[in-house]
């Protein structure tokens, strides 16, 4: 699997350790940055790696912050991204079995380097469920590319009941 990552200034030594397991695991990695310990704005790091993703370059992108939660807003603005920060390995298999997420965002200081390597396992290793999440993950994709920024429901009220959320 061909695989982004960047770090702000506060992720680099996570990354550089991450960078380093998943070449063992076999991946091919893109490593875009950050490359030093002088600040840099997340934004920039978050939109190169999720620009990667949102235009096939890549296969996926993990990125690190302080806490995770700033690149997870940043990469969901690229479309076709789909982001969020994990804290364990739950939420990183739910990710991928349910949200077919494709941009994984963790906590370089908040999360030890054991748990971010047992849920980088996971999320890579786990796939996507399909069935009912497809049909979720399609409404999301429509979602995404017809919200103007007028900032109205693109659905039609009719198109909101969904059924139980079982379903």
């Amino acid at each position: 699997m061909r695989i982004a990552i960047g770090s702000d200034h506060r992720g680099v030594a996570a990354r550089l350790r991450i960078i380093g397991l998943l070449e063992r695991m076999g991946h091919e990695v893109v490593d875009c940055g950050s490359h030093g310990t002088d600040a840099v704005d997340y934004p920039d790091i978050a939109a190169d790696v999720a620009g990667r993703v949102s235009d096939g370059t890549v296969d996926r992108g993990i990125l690190l912050c302080c806490t995770g939660v700033g690149m997870a807003i940043t990469a969901n603005k690229v479309a076709g991204v789909r982001a969020a920060t994990c804290h364990d390995e739950v939420t990183a298999e739910m990710s991928r079995r349910h949200n077919d997420l494709n941009v994984l965002c963790l906590s370089a200081e908040m999360v030890g380097p054991e748990v971010q390597d047992k849920m980088l396992r996971t999320w890579l290793d786990t796939p996507f469920e399909g069935g009912r999440h497809a049909r979720r993950l399609a409404k999301i994709t429509a979602l995404e590319h017809h919200c103007d920024d007028t900032g109205r429901d693109p659905a039609p009220a009719s198109d909101r009941s969904g059924g139980h959320p079982s379903q």
